[in-house]
């Protein structure tokens, strides 16, 4: 019996919703793991923490600092796999590292047939979505943190965007309005995308889930952490499409779970 993989997540304010990372990423792996079926176990990381935690492990960093340094940015999600002594960090990559090291755990999800596929998919998905979404749900998302991470994750965007979080899309403005029309149609044009041959699909490969999916389902899962199950807003999102985002969601419950999990340690 394999060692459970080590996860190194973000949590979420604990008087809110420490279950649930409020950073997207996280959601991918979170999703991935579980629907794979591969023991893991959580340990909680502070965004101040990500880089000395990534370094001690051996994540290599995924980027270069927005803020034109060229310094290295390391981020999470990150995984340490015991099995193999192995650290892989960014959503793709570990994606295709558990397909590759456990090809019998749940299904692939990035088939090597599909993986350009779903590298396109991806930044199609970003393109159309994030420059709406990240103006609605980045400010909600620093009130979500922790206050060591909400402090780091309020100076570095307003640094890396040039503007003050509550000026992207302040409650009751046009702006606000506006973004909400562009997220709306956003996930409108995904929807026509799966339905591209007339008939309705919940998933991108039709009867089967893969990365892609889960890809729309963190988004929503983000949309829904920080909006609030029982906002006004994410009820209207649950009726668009006549209610093709909540049927897909509901696809995704069994698989939200979410172990208690433990601070970051000394050592791996």
């Amino acid at each position: 019996m394999p060692e459970p993989i080590i996860f190194y997540d973000i949590p979420g304010n604990a008087a809110k919703d420490k279950a649930w990372s409020p950073n997207t990423s996280e959601a991918f792996l979170r999703f991935n793991l579980n629907i794979k079926g591969i023991p893991y176990r959580t340990v909680w990381v502070e965004y101040p923490d990500i880089a000395p935690l990534s370094k001690r492990i051996g994540a290599e960093p995924t980027t270069t600092n927005p803020d034109g340094s060229g310094s290295p940015h390391y981020t999470l999600p990150a995984i340490y796999d015991p099995n193999t002594r192995t650290a892989v960090a960014e959503s793709l990559a570990i994606a295709r590292y558990l397909d590759r090291t456990y090809p019998s755990s749940g299904p692939t999800l990035i088939s090597k047939e599909t993986d350009a596929l779903h590298m396109a998919f991806v930044q199609a998905f970003r393109d159309a979505y994030l420059p709406d979404a990240g103006q609605l749900f980045l400010p909600a998302s620093c009130t979500q943190l922790n206050p060591g991470s909400e402090a780091y994750f309020r100076r570095t965007r307003e640094t890396w965007y040039n503007a003050k979080l509550e000026d992207f899309a302040p409650v009751g403005s046009e702006k606000r309005a506006q973004h909400w029309k562009g997220v709306e149609k956003a996930l409108h044009t995904i929807k026509e995308w799966l339905e591209a041959d007339g008939t309705e699909k919940m998933n991108v490969m039709g009867d089967r889930i893969s990365f892609a999916d889960i890809v729309v389902v963190s988004h929503l899962v983000w949309m829904r952490l920080v909006l609030g199950p029982a906002s006004e807003e994410w009820t209207d999102v649950m009726k668009w499409d006549g209610g093709h985002w909540a049927r897909f969601m509901a696809g995704f419950g069994k698989w939200e779970t979410v172990d208690v999990g433990t601070e970051v340690e000394a050592e791996v």
